[in-house]
């Protein structure tokens, strides 16, 4: 397959020629520096990876310019001259590998999670954050507008190529700019030319203090898509007064706390959301447009560059999924690409929970330098795993990567296990891009795949394995609840539903207000059918991320889905159901179909043939005990890496 042509040409951007379009933007990780916010072998491991993998253009995350601003606990801080020597030495590490390496500025401002927080006016965020900042009084936005000059000054001193002013996201410099959050009368407020003075004059002192030719990249928002935010018609406006102060390229992003579309959009939300802001920008500038927001494929960048949308494409997650993302397009292997799946746990959630970032479908993440000088096994093995889920493949992966010959066992015809059907609901297709990754790939490394058979002991003694991984999954556990055998209702489980093993009823009950519960309700709400949840729990969807599950509870609003929380049951009846919730006693009747889909139990049989087998056996993954998708994969590859 031919990689894309024009994603690889090299773009002239200031003073800096970058070798290709693709731009890791920057994130906010949440790991990689010590106590004095400088900079570690962590943090340098992990964007060393991705500059080894090729990108273009790349960006540290969450830069602070003040203290005050610091977003995060674990990011690094530009407010001292002591922060310089560290990232010196993270430069020198990305230098070998030519892409163009810059740091973002940024202050977070009432988006900050600390109680120091400053902000134009004392307006709470509208999400996430909740306490007050205090408002900035002139000479503390003087101060800022300095530190911003001076973070960079020390950035150019560390060696980077270039610096990314970060003025979208709800940050501090959107907080001036959005009339919501910016309620000043004095000559920072009001008006257009008022509410954008802050940013022209940051962007004065850092050019006044770096010179012309250090090229000075801004992302800005090309919409807050909030109330009375920051909008395409004002990014229109100022683009060119950017352009003309000296910006070197705009990369236009959208959204903050808060807003209808998230910033870090989960896969329900359309891929290129954010491209049509970018495409926008592009015609009122003749300086580089970077576009961003849910942009995964090559091809995907491809057409973006060649119909003239934008000069560069940015992607984030994208990059934690696969540090080799670039390399791999540039050489036509899409299939070796390991895909974002959009769930935003890893990523996000964890970020937003003051946790390590990290990646669901990628458990190297933050552990790059740790695995850098990872070796292959030193004695090849027979390595037998039974069962082709996700922790199955993904073990069967690692350890074919590691030098052993291996054979995966499957009883079912299909590879995927439950995550082939988590992928069946509205707009959760792209989990089975991840069981489709690790296909390819252990057909690529030749392991043996065995699938629609049942293992039996004679069979084992065949394969004569010399360690054996079990990663056999689990199914739907049957709730002892009063009246739950008795009823007149059709009984099945979730998965039986999503296999298609029986046709369920038009109006419907579901035991779970878990994940699997408002999925399958989503799934069936589709095809018309009368829904009602009944979560036992006080919160639904508790291990989905908040940004994922923010468009799943969207997508249930809807007339034929009725959630309960906190249910008590008493019984199930012939045709319904009685309970309480949230303290009311309420009885449901005229139904035909009760689903569960609550608890989930290992599957363990096979144990039986393998327990008396002289090799040691591993239980990995939801055979061990039934866990989200992220835990699964990275017990997988630890067991895989460990054989």
């Amino acid at each position: 397959m031919s990689a894309p042509k024009h994603l690889f040409e090299p773009l002239r951007i200031a003073t800096m020629t970058a070798p290709n379009r693709l731009m890791m933007s920057a994130m906010s990780i949440n790991f990689g520096v010590d106590g004095a916010g400088c900079v570690t072998e962590q943090l340098t491991g992990y964007l060393r990876a991705r500059a080894a993998g090729g990108a273009g253009m790349m960006l540290v995350g969450g830069g602070a310019v003040h203290p005050s601003g610091l977003e995060l606990p674990q990011l690094p801080t530009l407010w001292d001259d002591g922060c310089i020597s560290s990232l010196q030495k993270m430069v020198a590490a990305i230098k070998p590998y030519g892409t163009c390496f810059g740091m973002q500025l940024m202050h977070g401002g009432r988006q900050s999670y600390h109680d120091r927080k400053v902000a134009p006016s004392p307006i709470k965020a509208p999400a996430v954050v909740k306490s007050a900042p205090r408002e900035l009084a002139p000479e503390e936005i003087h101060e800022l507008v300095q530190s911003f000059g001076d973070a960079a000054r020390r950035c150019r001193e560390a060696g980077f190529d270039f610096i990314e002013i970060h003025g979208a996201h709800g940050y501090l410099i959107n907080q001036f700019l959005a009339p919501n959050s910016n309620h000043r009368e004095d000559r920072y407020g009001g008006s257009f030319e008022n509410r954008i003075r802050f940013l022209l004059e940051l962007l004065a002192d850092i050019k006044q203090k770096t010179g012309n030719d250090f090229p000075v990249g801004i992302r800005i928002n090309g919409q807050d898509y909030i109330p009375n935010g920051w909008t395409l018609a004002d990014t229109l406006q100022l683009a060119p007064l950017l352009e003309h102060a000296g910006a070197a390229y705009l990369h236009v992003s959208a959204g903050v706390y808060g807003s209808t579309q998230l910033t870090i959009p989960p896969m329900y939300v359309p891929q290129g959301c954010f491209v049509p802001l970018a495409a926008a920008v592009k015609k009122v500038v003749t300086i580089p447009v970077v576009a961003v927001g849910r942009i995964k494929s090559p091809q995907f960048a491809e057409t973006i560059v060649t119909t003239g949308q934008a000069d560069v494409v940015a992607m984030g997650r994208t990059f934690l999924a696969d540090p080799y993302f670039v390399s791999k397009a540039a050489a036509g292997k899409y299939d070796q690409i390991r895909p974002c799946i959009g769930c935003c746990l890893g990523c996000i959630h964890q970020v937003l929970a003051l946790e390590p970032g990290g990646c669901v479908v990628n458990p190297d993440v933050g552990r790059e330098y740790l695995l850098a000088q990872e070796d292959r096994a030193a004695r090849s093995k027979h390595i037998l795993v039974l069962g082709a889920g996700p922790a199955g493949l993904a073990a069967a992966r690692m350890a074919a990567r590691h030098g052993h010959r291996v054979t995966v066992w499957e009883e079912k015809a299909v590879v995927g296990g439950l995550a082939r059907l988590a992928a069946l609901p509205p707009g959760r297709s792209e989990i089975q891009q991840i069981v489709t990754y690790f296909h390819n790939e252990v057909l690529r490394l030749q392991v043996k795949l065995k699938c629609g058979v049942a293992l039996t002991k004679e069979i084992l003694a065949g394969l004569n394995p010399d360690e054996i991984v079990v990663a056999t999954g689990s199914l739907p556990q049957m709730p002892v609840i009063k009246g739950v055998f008795r009823t007149r209702m059709q009984l099945c489980t979730v998965v039986e539903v999503l296999e298609e093993e029986q046709v369920v009823g038009h109006r419907v009950l579901i035991l779970g207000g878990g994940q699997a519960g408002l999925v399958l309700a989503d799934y069936l709400a589709e095809r018309d059918k009368t829904v009602v949840v009944l979560n036992r729990r006080r919160h639904f969807a508790e291990e989905m991320a908040s940004n994922d599950r923010f468009y799943l509870r969207e997508r249930l609003k809807r007339a034929n889905v009725t959630l309960y929380k906190q249910v008590a049951i008493v019984a199930f009846t012939d045709h319904g159901v009685g309970f309480h919730s949230a303290g009311r006693k309420e009885r449901l009747d005229k139904f035909d179909t009760l689903v569960l889909a609550e608890k989930m139990t290992s599957i363990r049989a096979v144990l039986e043939s393998v327990r008396t087998a002289p090799v040691p056996v591993h239980v990995i993954g939801d055979a061990k005990k039934p866990r989200i998708l992220m835990h699964a994969i990275a017990e997988a590859e630890e067991i895989g890496r460990s054989l």
